[in-house]
């Protein structure tokens, strides 16, 4: 949490009207400057019988039919983190049409990998079976998480065993978002996270990029440029897996940014953060082009435009032909 808010402390300062804000944490400053006058917000849904096992709900206004779901989980290190905190996301992804659910899960010491990810699947499981009495259209389902949630997304998305619980499959999301997630980071380097995972012996089957087959769902992973990540490498990480879904000819995007770093990538969902990187605009068109009413399962993943509206080509960009020349790094700490 150290990271995260001097990062967005500094991003804050750079806007004149966050000037009365600072004093307040860097997230609840970001929220207070975004605007959620497309999203209609119910709070404080359980999705499970445990307090942490809790929701957040933001529909679009005036939604002409059901629209997509995502389920978005946040980061810190699986030991901090509160859904208030990510109502910016919520009301983003509202913003494009989209039904956003932001849950919090249980977290380290209470609970220990693979627990936590049981709350993930159970909260997805949640969004397949209510979403549709918000305006949600549970057919066509998204998981999406940044740093240590997109791990719990990825998991989600791979890992079969974890929807199977819940009489789902990983082929029932229509793709799922990482944003600056760690898919293959053993050893761990990360001396928070090394017991969430009981190192020095966590279980292989830890590890996103082991769970990779030809049932896999689309994705899109986002990163900071390499060299702009301090705690998740995106070489191996983001490239390391987006290489193991290619091989096995399973849809899959990648961007990289180089004006963001591994904190204030989530940060560029929030409307004066946006000119930082075009992660919404990303996030919409890859929602858009695998969400569509009568959309199926395709090897071939849609091109994702660069821009959407009146964003320009930011030179930022790094395309995924770029991202297949990164050489990855054997040593990777966590988020």
């Amino acid at each position: 949490m150290t990271i995260l808010r001097t990062t967005l402390l500094g991003l804050l300062a750079a806007i004149p009207l966050a000037a009365g804000l600072i004093a307040c944490s860097p997230l609840t400053a970001i929220n207070a400057l975004s605007s959620g006058s497309a999203s209609q917000v119910t709070r404080g849904l359980a999705y499970g019988p445990l307090p942490r096992q809790k929701l957040d709900v933001y529909a679009p206004k005036n939604a002409a039919g059901p629209v997509p779901v995502v389920v978005f989980f946040y980061g810190g290190n699986w030991t901090s983190g509160e859904r208030a905190d990510y109502a910016f996301v919520g009301h983003a992804l509202a913003s494009r049409g989209y039904l956003a659910v932001i849950a919090d899960y249980r977290l380290y010491p209470d609970v220990h990998y693979p627990d936590i990810l049981q709350d993930a699947a159970r909260a997805v499981a949640w969004a397949a079976m209510e979403s549709s009495r918000h305006g949600g259209d549970p057919t066509r389902l998204f998981v999406m998480g940044h740093s240590a949630g997109a791990y719990n997304a990825a998991m989600v998305a791979l890992d079969a065993s974890l929807l199977a619980r819940h009489g789902m499959r990983p082929q029932d999301l229509r793709g799922w978002i990482g944003l600056a997630g760690p898919y293959d980071f053993l050893p761990i380097e990360n001396p928070t996270a090394r017991p969430v995972f009981f190192y020095p012996d966590t279980p292989v089957s830890s590890q996103p990029i082991h769970h990779v087959t030809r049932a896999a769902p689309p994705a899109l992973l986002i990163a900071p440029a390499p060299g702009h990540d301090k705690l998740v490498n995106p070489q191996r990480n983001t490239g390391g897996l987006a290489g193991a879904l290619r091989a096995l000819h399973r849809p899959v995007t990648e961007r990289y940014f180089d004006r963001v770093s591994h904190a204030s990538l989530v940060a560029t969902l929030a409307g004066p953060l946006r000119g930082l990187a075009p992660t919404l605009d990303d996030i919409s068109a890859f929602i858009d082009a695998h969400g569509k009413a009568d959309t199926a399962d395709s090897t071939d993943t849609p091109p994702i435009p660069a821009t959407r509206a009146s964003t320009p080509v930011p030179a930022n960009v790094v395309t995924r032909a770029a991202a297949t020349q990164l050489a990855p790094d054997d040593k990777t700490p966590a988020p």
